[in-house]
């Protein structure tokens, strides 16, 4: 039987706040280790962890799920701790440029810290699926979570369904903190969804016809997995075999003509008829990139995030097919202006470059 690893990184560094993150630890294990799927978890631990022990951990466990439980640091990144046991930071790009590494065998790593929903998003560049807290979350609420996802796990739930159940455990003991846990999360193709974009074989060749060999083409960004979501692409199987992915081609503008002020503008309206929970997050974001284009030198990467988040927003509310027509003009233009890395943004209207 292969067991389903899960590692668990903890710290705590001495001159940071103290946390309950032996409560959390055990909460974890209670819950993996009294189901009736115990024998399929191997959980291992990692205390006190260091920067240099990231990359000894990962490659000791070969885990499927990551969980970090400690302090988080937003902009500046994950707090762990050095040699002398003190804080020590390690940024969110160098922990996107580790977990890419091992995005053909880590499925989920959840951050079980302040801020976390930052890097998060840079290392569901990666990982299918990641979880990140928007703001600071109290130490119960932390446990709570972890004690619902992992139950969850245990009880070979979906991680959607694990994360969603992980809210609800904060929410059941009326503490607001239920909204702070974020999901970053893109399905795996099933056998079922593939099924439906499987063509027939061609027909045979006519006599006296020359076949025309035929070669099958993959595209690949980094924001994908070979078994995970596609984006403008194609997978085929077997022999003989076409498939086809319906993609409306983008009409991108010259990023010099977009007025990008202009495109959040028109966005913004259209996104708020949508009937979501999440409406005021949607305006938070929006609002961050309208704050950066104020800059003289605005970063299109930080404009390209906050509209990244306040789509993802958006794409989970009711009404969303149906608004798809009058978001595409506008984030065409968006995606021109903030170039090849935001192209991604374009598959949430179902476009393709």
């Amino acid at each position: 039987m292969n067991l389903k690893k899960v590692l668990i990184l903890a710290a705590n560094p001495h001159n940071t706040d103290r946390l309950r993150l032996d409560e959390e630890v055990r909460e974890i294990q209670t819950a993996l280790e009294s189901s009736r799927t115990a024998n399929e978890f191997e959980i291992i631990m990692r205390w006190a962890v260091r920067v240099e022990d990231l990359q000894e951990a990962l490659l000791d466990s070969s885990p499927q799920i990551v969980h970090f439980s400690g302090h988080g640091g937003g902009e500046q990144g994950l707090v762990l701790e050095n040699e002398s046991g003190k804080l020590q930071m390690v940024s969110t790009e160098a922990l996107a440029t580790l977990f890419s590494i091992f995005q053909n065998t880590i499925q989920c790593v959840c951050l079980n810290a302040c801020y976390s929903e930052i890097q998060a998003e840079a290392i569901h560049q990666f990982i299918d699926c990641v979880v990140g807290m928007n703001q600071p979350i109290g130490d119960k609420a932390a446990i709570k979570f972890a004690q619902g996802f992992y139950r969850a796990i245990a009880a070979n739930r979906s991680f959607e369904e694990a994360y969603k159940l992980g809210c609800n455990a904060i929410g059941l003991e009326n503490n607001p903190d239920e909204t702070v846990p974020m999901l970053k999360y893109r399905p795996r193709p099933t056998a079922a969804s593939l099924e439906s974009v499987i063509a027939p074989a061609p027909p045979a060749a006519l006599p006296n016809s020359t076949p025309t060999p035929s070669m099958p083409s993959y595209h690949q960004n980094r924001s994908v997995s070979v078994n995970g979501s596609m984006t403008g692409s194609v997978i085929q199987t077997g022999d003989g075999n076409t498939a086809s992915v319906q993609f409306q081609p983008a009409a991108l503008p010259q990023p010099q003509t977009v007025d990008m002020v202009s495109v959040l503008e028109a966005l913004q309206p259209i996104l708020m008829q949508l009937d979501t929970p999440d409406s005021r997050k949607i305006v938070n974001a929006v609002d961050d990139a309208k704050e950066e284009l104020k800059k003289s030198q605005p970063d299109k990467d930080e404009v390209g995030k906050a509209l990244d988040r306040a789509m993802t927003y958006a794409q989970k509310a009711n009404g969303f097919a149906e608004a798809i027509d009058k978001l595409r003009p506008h984030v065409e233009k968006a995606a021109a202006w903030l170039g090849g890395n935001w192209y991604k943004l374009l598959t949430l209207v179902h476009l393709g470059v």
